[in-house]
């Protein structure tokens, strides 16, 4: 077991590294999009319904609901992006389940890509939802000296992100990776339990953060 996917390597052809964390990645993204498409090319309006497009449905409807309840009155708007952090984040956790899986969220390359996404994407909707100038306008507040420290702030909250995906998964890799060798088999399985457990829970912090931070862009042009 490794404490990082970056550690296992596939190929490499001088400074180029095909790592666990690439190819389980987009092996991911994959995996989701071919699913989608599965998923979704028999929709039905109709009462009789698969049983994929009902849970397909009831993961939707609870997306939404979470991102009105955080303060964002158009959840459809914002559902594409988030519901996609939540998913990728969820799967990836899940995953561990099968033999020989590293999750790509325990790589810190991954949870700072995901964590650009939401930096580049609270700005896009700020801008869209109250214009340019006003978006800007919010850095300069309560004063114009203000502006280098609202600057900073975005930068630390981006990477408080991905330091905080980062680190859980990690030091839950690690207590496992302990445990087998110290303790029986037993208990290593219900603390794998756990840590699926554990995984869709920072899925959902994470996704809820972005959220957060959208809402606050849209409201006042800038999050807190």
């Amino acid at each position: 077991m490794h404490l990082s996917p970056d550690e296992l390597i596939f190929w490499q052809l001088g400074f180029f590294k095909l790592n666990a964390t690439i190819v389980y990645t987009w092996g991911l993204m994959a995996v989701l999009t071919i699913a989608a498409r599965l998923i979704t090319r028999n929709l039905t309006k109709n009462l009789q319904r698969s049983r994929w497009q009902n849970l397909l449905e009831i993961l939707v409807t609870g997306i939404l609901r979470q991102i009105e309840e955080v303060g964002l009155n158009q959840p459809q708007k914002y559902l594409g992006f988030l519901g996609t952090l939540f998913l990728f984040v969820a799967t990836a956790n899940l995953c561990t389940i099968f033999p020989g899986y590293e999750p790509p969220t325990g790589s810190l390359s991954t949870t700072t890509a995901l964590a650009m996404c939401v930096f580049i994407a609270v700005p896009l909707y700020g801008i869209a939802s109250n214009g340019l100038t006003k978006y800007l306008a919010d850095y300069l507040k309560p004063t114009l000296l203000m502006l280098p420290f609202n600057i900073i702030s975005e930068l630390s909250r981006t990477l408080a992100l991905a330091v905080r995906l980062f680190g859980n998964m990690m030091s839950g890799t690690m207590i496992i990776a302990i445990l087998l060798t110290i303790t029986p088999f037993l208990f290593p399985i219900v603390m794998s339990v756990l840590g699926l457990l554990t995984g869709l829970v920072q899925a959902y912090i994470f996704s809820i953060l972005a959220t957060v931070y959208l809402a606050a862009a849209t409201r006042s042009g800038k999050p807190d």
